[in-house]
């Protein structure tokens, strides 16, 4: 291993508009034959550190040595000539195209002839252990098969350090711990590995050192060997933290929600869900877990009226829903709140404040043609309370607030509806750990007051220790539904790729096929 730095960083600060730091003086160093994590709470300066690496911005003060030579980073084309890959959470693949023309897009020089490349592509798969089929269509890859191409893209155009952003979000555990075993050849081989994680175990896992950031600082670079998770939560923090989740008894009430032989198809025109049935009870979290596209968010939106359907049933405490709008379905008395994925998006209006968001909830109730704002505004400023939502004001636009408080915001709004069913989506997706904590927190209040509530999650750790029940959707089927206390991660991955069917049905079926037996 060479004795430079691979990467180094020295007092690198950058700002926002003039006011908002949002590095302060980071020191950071990458070595060569290392893999290092990248942990802080949301706001904390990671990614703004990260997009100054591979071009996206430029520091207003401070040096980045590469290889032991200063280097200034002036755009991603900069990065990529100095060998810096990184690899977004969100892929930057084109659907139509296949692997091969996706690997070659944007590659400096020359174009390269169809057979080379495709044996480079095979020389780098060999190499640290990579599966992709160079002919195959984006757009009917698997999410790890398109984080392999990307990984390819990276490999391919000479990186020798690689910025991964969240690379385990939406993996099964068996996909995981694949990506892990590449990631660590890579290591070997020589690369220089920075991975941006809220997965604390995975960090412990994987890494061998650990960079905390903290607003906007570092604050602490240790080895993994020496530290454990609650040692690492502090260094984030500030403070100790308890890193159990919640899971309240509480009383069951059956039928509130039950969904029957439910078929909804895409917005491509192809089946999203076959048959889908199951029930949420009052009082209970029903986790919902399954590789992204497997039907989660085509489940969410027919529910919520949002996605018409044409076979099977939805009723909400005896009421069919099948045919309504969102608006009637919100009209029943007996409401139905969605907090979606997109949470600037579908969920709240980036560009208007906490006041205005909170009147979309209800501004059609007001009588007469003036809305009164004075309601919105004391429910803005009693959310801002409750749920400690970092913010200079109600007025100010919610697309500057970090991920942590939008969620907050978008949450405690539909609380605020006194719904009888609760539906989140991904619903601490990128959020740290004091933030996802305060949500698993509102969902149990919800619970202990009897509402259904559907969370859909990427985490299975999180689903495990926070729900009553999980339902796995593989393809737009069920695959099983689960008691999370007796279940275990390996099972839910397994269940997730349609590998297996759960313990719980094939007793069913024994037992079934025994009475239709003795009755013959």
């Amino acid at each position: 291993m060479s004795e430079k730095y691979a990467i180094e960083c020295r007092g690198i600060s950058k700002r926002f508009g003039g006011k908002v730091l949002a590095n302060d003086k980071v020191d950071l160093q990458l070595q060569y034959g290392e893999i290092l994590s990248l942990l802080g709470e949301n706001g904390s300066g990671k990614t703004t550190l990260m997009n100054m690496l591979s071009g996206i911005y430029r520091p207003d003060e401070g040096e980045i040595f590469v290889g032991g030579k200063e280097v200034f980073i002036n755009s991603p084309v900069d990065a990529m000539d100095l060998g810096i890959g990184m690899i977004h959470q969100h892929f930057k693949l084109v659907d139509v195209f296949s692997a091969m023309d996706n690997i070659a897009i944007g590659t400096p020089g020359k174009r390269v002839a169809p057979a080379k490349l495709r044996t480079k592509i095979k020389e780098i798969c060999e190499r640290f252990g990579l599966e992709v089929d160079p002919d195959k269509k984006v757009y009917d890859m698997s999410v790890s098969e398109k984080q392999t191409v990307e990984i390819l893209k990276v490999l391919y155009r000479g990186s020798d350090i690689l910025i991964l952003d969240e690379p385990t979000a939406v993996l099964t555990p068996q996909e995981t711990r694949k990506l892990f075993a590449i990631l660590k050849k890579m290591r070997d081989d020589g690369k220089a590995i920075i991975i941006i994680t809220h997965k604390l175990n995975e960090v412990m896992e994987i890494s061998d050192r650990v960079t905390v950031l903290r607003k906007g600082k570092s604050v602490a670079t240790v080895e993994t060997a020496s530290t454990d998770e609650l040692k690492l939560t502090e260094l984030m923090v500030g403070h100790s933290v308890d890193l159990s989740i919640r899971r309240p008894e509480t009383e069951k009430k059956e039928g509130v929600l039950k969904i029957s032989g439910l078929c909804v198809d895409g917005s491509d025109g192809t089946r999203a869900l076959t048959d889908v049935s199951f029930e949420v009870r009052g009082g209970e979290i029903l986790g919902v877990a399954g590789v992204a596209g497997s039907g989660q968010k085509e489940l969410c939106e027919a529910i919520t009226g949002l996605m018409p359907f044409d076979t099977g049933s939805i009723v909400l405490e005896g009421t069919e829903l099948k045919g309504k709008s969102p608006f009637e379905i919100l009209n029943l008395g007996v409401s139905i709140s969605f907090v979606p994925e997109d949470r600037l998006g579908m969920g709240l209006v980036s560009s208007m404040g906490i006041t205005d968001n909170m009147l979309l909830r209800t501004y059609y109730k007001t009588p007469g043609y003036f809305i009164d704002r004075k309601p919105a505004k004391e429910m803005a400023d009693k959310l801002i309370d409750k749920l400690k939502i970092l913010t200079p004001g109600t007025e100010t636009p919610v697309r500057l607030l970090s991920g942590g408080n939008v969620q907050k915001v978008l949450l405690g709004r539909e609380i605020e509806a006194a719904p009888k069913v609760l539906i989140t989506a991904y619903a601490v997706r990128g959020l740290d750990i004091n933030s996802s904590y305060a949500i698993y927190d509102l969902l149990n209040e919800q619970k202990e007051k009897g509402v259904a509530v559907l969370n859909v999650g990427e985490d299975l750790d999180v689903l495990l220790g926070l729900c009553d029940r999980i339902l796995v959707l593989c393809h737009g089927k069920i695959t099983g539904i689960v008691d999370a206390k007796t279940t275990t991660k390996e099972q839910l991955g397994l269940m997730m790729t349609g590998a297996v069917k759960p313990a719980e049905d094939a007793a069913n079926n024994a037992a079934k096929a025994g009475e239709e037996a003795a009755h013959v």
